[in-house]
């Protein structure tokens, strides 16, 4: 049974979301602000945490940071229409993917599904992934540990980021639109996707590129989409 960290400063979510996460199986650890979900995580193994952005005290944001100094688990944020820099600063600091509220629970429990089975298979749980060595220059992928590798030293990525990389180097040379991106890892029609991809292969890019702005590997296809180039 995986365990879900909800977090929203709003009680109510809370309880609506328990339901929903209750009734598909799942085991619910409950917060109302960033303090309490992090020292809930201090005692409690979790296997996902629902964030929201906006709370009194320590916001998600700021809270996502901290998870990510010591944990890969994957985080989907919540956030209001209103709030959509939020969103993008909530990706490029490390959440895995994020809802818009008012959301539909059924959306949400998707989601919740889709992130745990990244996660399961990037090996940070107890089922075991077969795979085998990519290797394109100095970047190598191992996908039997789940192990990435740049001129030899080891790159930590989240699922998410693990998962669109290994799309690319698979397929080295092949140019990916954010569209075909997008419905490859998330395996959901892509609508609006752009933002999503985008923020995802800028950090990609931070951990894997001696330069970013000069990528070696990670190459935009302007008008097109992205690529892993040919070594």
């Amino acid at each position: 049974m995986s365990t879900i960290l909800v977090c929203d400063d709003d009680k109510q979510i809370v309880e609506a979301i328990d339901i929903y996460l209750t009734g598909e199986g799942f085991h619910v650890l409950k917060a109302y602000d960033g303090s309490e979900a992090l020292k809930l995580l201090e005692t409690n193994q979790a296997d996902l945490l629902i964030l929201d952005v906006m709370m009194p005290g320590l916001d998600g944001i700021r809270t996502t940071l901290k998870v990510r100094e010591t944990s890969s688990i994957p985080i989907i944020i919540l956030s209001a229409k209103s709030e959509d820099t939020d969103k993008i600063l909530g990706l490029n600091i490390g959440a895995d993917d994020y809802i818009t509220k008012p959301f539909n629970p059924l959306e949400l429990m998707a989601r919740v599904k889709s992130q745990l089975r990244r996660y399961t298979q990037l090996g940070n749980m107890t089922q075991q992934a077969m795979g085998q060595v990519y290797k394109c220059g100095g970047l190598q992928i191992n996908d039997d540990n789940k192990e990435v590798l740049v001129d030899g030293d080891p790159i930590k990525l989240t699922p998410i980021e693990y998962n669109i990389l290994l799309l690319l180097v698979k397929n080295a040379g092949k140019v990916f639109s954010i569209d075909e991106i997008y419905e490859q890892i998330w395996n959901e029609e892509a609508i609006g996707a752009d933002n999503t991809v985008a923020v995802h292969i800028r950090h990609i890019r931070e951990k894997i590129e001696i330069n970013p702005r000069e990528p070696r590997y990670l190459k935009v296809v302007w008008g097109v989409g992205y690529k892993i180039e040919k070594q």
